[in-house]
């Protein structure tokens, strides 16, 4: 299905789930769906600055963001509003799924940076998802979710990375 296609909405509300709750809901462009993979841009859509230390999500931030019917993650491209690319920030999740103009992603607490230049590759949040009780309440989700950060980190630090963007 392409972008053009007369049932593929142009406005998606992409639903961030975790544990069960909404964590944020947001309105975002529909920029590509091909039936497996989606692409979405939006501005940030958090309150206020999140300051990570090792990057800045801020006002006027854009993030293009690519999400996976089939893969256990999604990719976010950030930038700033003058189009400076900050780097990926990648969430690990259950595949997407689009209902309508509803996108929803349920969060599995793993996350991995990527920089700009691809010399900061770091895994985030390793300890939530111990705490999170998934191994012990679904260990086949936690052990897709495992290998999703193993495969993103690996791509992260080779030449591959951005090929799953395109």
């Amino acid at each position: 299905m392409s972008v053009n296609s007369a049932e593929t909405p142009a406005v998606v509300e992409v639903v961030l789930v975790k544990a069960g709750r909404t964590k944020i809901r947001y309105a975002s462009e529909l920029l590509h769906d091909d039936g497996t993979r989606l692409a979405v841009r939006a501005p940030w859509a958090g309150d206020g600055v999140r300051d990570f230390g090792f990057v800045r999500f801020e006002a006027g931030d854009v993030f293009t963001e690519y999400y996976w019917r089939d893969r256990w993650y999604s990719v976010k491209e950030v930038r700033t509003q003058a189009g400076v690319l900050k780097g990926w920030y990648c969430d690990i999740t259950r595949p997407a799924v689009l209902t309508g103009t509803r996108l929803v992603v349920e969060d599995l607490d793993l996350d991995l940076w990527r920089s700009a230049d691809g010399t900061d590759v770091r895994r985030l949040d390793e300890d939530e998802f111990a705490e999170s009780g998934l191994a012990e309440r679904d260990p086949r989700a936690a052990a897709a979710a495992v290998a999703a950060l193993d495969e993103l980190e690996r791509l992260a630090r080779g030449d591959g990375f951005t090929d799953l963007l395109e």
